[in-house]
């Protein structure tokens, strides 16, 4: 009798494996150099994804391709906000450049959600093998751009020469460190701190959990979508609230845009999280033994969960980024990058990891907990002790 073969399907233990490895990549990517960075790092990942698409049973490989491939998202996510920034610096005063990583991620992502759907009706391996080889070729659009950068305008090389005469002024004293992120010189320290508690925050906003596990928790509220039509509503409504992120952050502000985002998601969030409690029938209850108030009380969360997720598009998905791209001296700007996207990472982890064993254990009520660290957002962003428009 032949051997039964158990096929390696990625679950979600493939977001914790990624937020582990691309943290990691965060710290040491982002001083290898502008230019650099991409063509090398490309490769880290491409070799990363070729070792997990070389296999259909072994979890070994893919947790290892898993590993190497994140080493190298991470340091090109490291490296992107800074090197987009360095040549907004070079070219024009404004500060809009940086803003647009934001709505390049999510446009980036909904195609990806688009090629889930069509592909998870395959009865074999190349479901999930075509959308993970398929990052070769993005990877390779983003190596082959590199050779197509614009050279500098001569109007611009006496500013370029003047911004390189400063930072050797600032690097005679030697290369910039670490605890040097957290000096008192120019209030860095507070600096620091607020781009790591942002992107804290903004991990704990509740937008990943449905992100990640909406499939799972929306079945409580008897939908009869499949979980690859709600990740692409969710993505859909994503890309939708970062197209007027860009005027709202330039016209309003770094802190009044958090201000307001804490508190629709947490009004979001409190809603959803009480009319599902009271509302839901328990787990596993049959679609067909469902009561009008169920599926009221399902359509109604489901319907704050895309609320939420809009509101997150618009305010505290971009705005943390921004802060960090645009707040700190070049002597220091990518360690200072480096450690908050460090942190959102580790605490996307965290999330991955902990949420769905406290869902398990309350349901809905998992929501009041991100309500209390939007509501706690909104006290740090309110009273922080560094404007975030400094």
């Amino acid at each position: 009798m032949a051997p039964i073969v158990t096929r390696a399907v990625p679950t979600n233990r493939r977001t914790i494996l990624l937020s582990i490895f691309v943290a990691f990549g965060f710290l040491f990517g982002y001083d290898i150099g502008v230019i650099s960075s991409p063509a090398i790092y490309h490769h880290v990942s491409a070799f990363g994804w070729n070792i997990r698409t070389a296999t259909e049973t072994s979890i070994a490989q893919m947790s290892i391709g898993r590993f190497i491939a994140g080493l190298g998202v991470g340091a090109m996510s490291a490296i992107v906000p800074y090197s987009i920034q360095w040549r907004d610096c070079t070219q024009s005063p404004s500060r809009s450049t940086p803003r647009v990583i934001p709505i390049a991620n999510h446009y980036g992502y909904l195609p990806e959600l688009h090629l889930d759907l069509a592909t998870h009706t395959i009865s074999n391996s190349a479901s999930w093998r075509i959308p993970v080889g398929l990052q070769m070729l993005w990877g390779l659009i983003l190596l082959s751009g590199i050779f197509f950068l614009p050279e500098s305008h001569p109007l611009v090389e006496e500013l370029v020469e003047e911004l390189m005469f400063g930072i050797r002024a600032e690097n005679e004293h030697g290369k910039a460190t670490w605890l040097e992120c957290f000096s008192t010189r120019n209030a860095l320290w507070k600096r620091t701190i607020n781009g790591m508690m942002l992107q804290f925050i903004q991990q704990l906003n509740g937008q990943n959990f449905y992100y990640y596990y909406g499939d799972t928790f929306f079945k409580s509220a008897g939908t009869e979508l499949s979980p690859y039509v709600i990740q692409t509503i969710l993505g859909a409504v994503s890309v939708v609230g970062t197209v007027p992120a860009l005027y709202i952050i330039e016209a309003w502000g770094r802190r009044r845009s958090l201000l307001l985002g804490a508190v629709m998601e947490a009004a979001c969030s409190l809603i959803a999280g009480l009319v599902g409690h009271f509302t839901l029938a328990p787990t596993g209850t049959p679609t067909s033994l469902l009561t009008a108030r169920n599926k009221q009380g399902g359509d109604t969360m489901i319907a704050f969960a895309v609320l939420h997720v809009f509101s997150f598009s618009i305010f505290w998905g971009p705005v943390p980024w921004v802060y960090l791209g645009e707040s700190f001296p070049l002597r220091v700007r990518p360690k200072a990058i480096a450690l908050g996207s460090a942190t959102n990472w580790l605490w996307n982890f965290l999330l991955s990891f902990f949420a769905p064993r406290i869902a398990e254990d309350i349901g809905p009520l998992i929501l009041l907990i991100f309500f209390g660290m939007l509501t706690f957002g909104w006290f740090y962003v309110y009273f922080s002790f560094l404007k975030l428009e400094d």
